[in-house]
């Protein structure tokens, strides 16, 4: 079993009967939606999920579990997800996928946010091994890169994998990736974005993590807010 199996398969007792779970996107995630197909089944455990692409809706559905859509309800018990980077205060990077504004969604809709992940993705800083996402109004997009390039950032529209056009999130926007100032703290820089116009959400969560779970070396870290 690896690392990445190991943390899902441990963020998944957290999961209690009635929940309603939320469920990430990726790799980690994916095993953590088949231990709880599996609990579901050989455990007799009940819950609702909501997920936060339709990639894991497609495979939580087809392991047999109940997926509700996030308009029928205000609140979930716990949401379980990934990241691409961990500060020491569990500030995320996330959204290099393309799903990252039903992801927020999801944390902020959460009681218990849980954050499943192995130590390559630990950081001191928000941006060091990736651009950061902004999901962007297509008709705005311009405007929206100008705006942050006068606050410091450096980046473009991001493409397609065939690099034959550009790529297009689940909710039809566009993506900058951008870099900024090693000197702008993450707290200042989530609030910065926050206030440009046309800019539709982004890939720093701030403020939003209950816990994460580091999986290394066969043992899980625990690190609660």
């Amino acid at each position: 079993m690896n690392d990445k199996q190991l943390v899902a398969i441990h963020a998944a007792k957290y999961v209690k009967n009635g929940m309603l779970v939320g469920l990430g996107t990726g790799s980690t995630a994916n095993f953590f939606i088949e231990e709880l197909a599996r609990l579901q089944k050989e455990s007799n455990l009940k819950i609702t999920t909501i997920a936060s692409s339709h990639i894991s809706m497609m495979k939580a559905q087809s392991l047999g579990l109940n997926v509700i859509a996030l308009t029928q309800v205000s609140e979930i018990d716990l949401y379980v997800d990934g990241a691409d980077e961990i500060t020491p205060d569990m500030t995320l990077l996330k959204g290099r996928g393309y799903d990252l504004v039903l992801e927020k969604l999801l944390a902020k809709a959460s009681k218990q946010f849980l954050v499943v992940a192995d130590r390559s993705k630990l950081v001191d800083r928000i941006g060091t091994n990736f651009a950061i996402p902004i999901e962007v109004i297509p008709f705005a997009w311009k405007a929206a890169k100008r705006s942050l390039e006068a606050a410091g950032g450096v980046g473009d529209l991001r493409q397609n994998a065939a690099k034959d056009g550009l790529s297009i999130t689940s909710h039809g926007s566009l993506v900058l990736d951008m870099s900024f100032d090693k000197s702008i703290s993450e707290s200042a820089l989530n609030q910065l974005i926050n206030n440009i116009p046309g800019v539709v959400e982004h890939g720093i969560f701030h403020q939003l993590t209950s816990a994460v779970l580091i999986a290394g070396d066969g043992k899980i870290e625990e690190r609660w807010k």
